[in-house]
């Protein structure tokens, strides 16, 4: 029987969708992709199918996610970029092999060849990542606002003033537990 693993957390922003294979960040870290396999999964629901995966390529995989992490902070709060984050995100995106290809719809789509590895994703993964910390997208990258969660999201919405990484997890957890707060303050008194 395989092992249940915790659903992924998808967004329309690759680089910090795959930020999100770890969340909770700040309170007891949720693991997403804790074996080969399952970074593999993550990676086909993206787009961006790959055969296999080693142990050393999800360790890549993981560096470059924290890596992501820590610029995208940084430029959400307008701090300079950690060197080493720059670096490992740089040398993802170089040592890849992908297409941009465009769709009949005018949108970009990555793709990979029937010989592509994880590295070959791993490059677009980053490549998303410089686009977006760069500034060369419409939107900003912003911290979601749970004290347990702080994950690096990018916020495309009109007014630019998203709080929560993801509203179905954080946010609601988050007004759920103001809402609780509230009541436990003003009991309603029993007839």
């Amino acid at each position: 029987m395989r092992a249940a693993f915790p659903d992924f957390r998808l967004g329309t922003v690759l680089a910090t969708s795959f930020t999100a294979t770890l969340t909770e960040r700040r309170g007891d870290a949720v693991e997403r992709i804790p074996t080969p396999h399952r970074l593999v999964d993550w990676l086909a629901v993206n787009g961006l199918a790959v055969d296999s995966c080693t142990t050393v390529q999800l360790d890549l995989a993981r560096e470059l996610r924290e890596s992501i992490h820590a610029a995208a902070t940084a430029a959400a709060i307008q701090d300079a970029l950690p060197a080493a984050a720059v670096q490992v995100i740089n040398d993802r995106s170089a040592q890849g092999r992908a297409a941009a290809i465009l769709t009949p719809e005018g949108k970009r789509r990555w793709q990979l060849s029937a010989a592509s590895c994880v590295e070959d994703a791993l490059s677009v993964i980053a490549a998303d990542a410089i686009s977006i910390i760069a500034g060369e997208r419409d939107g900003k990258l912003a911290l979601c606002a749970s004290p347990t969660c702080q994950a690096a999201f990018f916020d495309t919405s009109q007014s630019r003033t998203r709080k929560w990484c993801d509203m179905n997890t954080c946010g609601n957890r988050e007004k759920k537990a103001r809402f609780n707060a509230s009541r436990r303050k003003n009991p309603r008194s029993v007839e």
